[in-house]
């Protein structure tokens, strides 16, 4: 799995002008299954995001996990971070992963989230969504579960 992690001060995702997830403090997580992806992959994606130390402490340094600070997670399907660009101007995306694997990969890497007790609110998975979000920071942080 591929994910692009944002810390915010706030975010909220919009599908046809009705808000459909948001979060305060946090994190925005764009998240996107790829081909061999499986629960095991989306519950280790989202044990090492719980405990990836993105925030201040009380002396300015990045210290402090999303759970150690009480943040939330707004969790976007993001196919496109999948995109091959090595050939021509027009990026492909047939490397991730189909788009019925992808939405339940998806709901479970949000699922555990809030099993390791991190409020965690969604996008609608293959919707055509508007994302709005205040980066804190801004510090943004690329994770690939395939990358050595």
């Amino acid at each position: 799995m591929r994910a692009l992690l944002q810390r915010i001060i706030s975010a909220r995702v919009e599908v046809d002008d009705e808000t459909v997830g948001q979060c305060g403090h946090g994190l925005l997580i764009l998240v996107c299954a790829m081909p061999g992806d499986d629960f095991d992959t989306a519950k280790s994606l989202a044990t090492k995001i719980s405990k990836l130390r993105l925030f201040r402490d009380g002396l300015g340094k990045m210290n402090l996990s999303v759970l150690q600070t009480g943040g939330a997670a707004l969790v976007v399907s993001q196919f496109t971070l999948a995109a091959d660009t090595s050939r021509g101007n027009r990026p492909g995306f047939s490397g991730a992963a189909k788009p019925n694997e992808a939405e339940t990969l998806y709901l479970q890497f949000a699922h555990c989230l809030r099993d390791l007790g991190i409020e965690t609110e969604t996008g609608k998975f293959g919707a055509d969504m508007t994302v709005s979000l205040a980066n804190d920071g801004p510090v943004t942080i690329w994770l690939d579960t395939n990358a050595g």
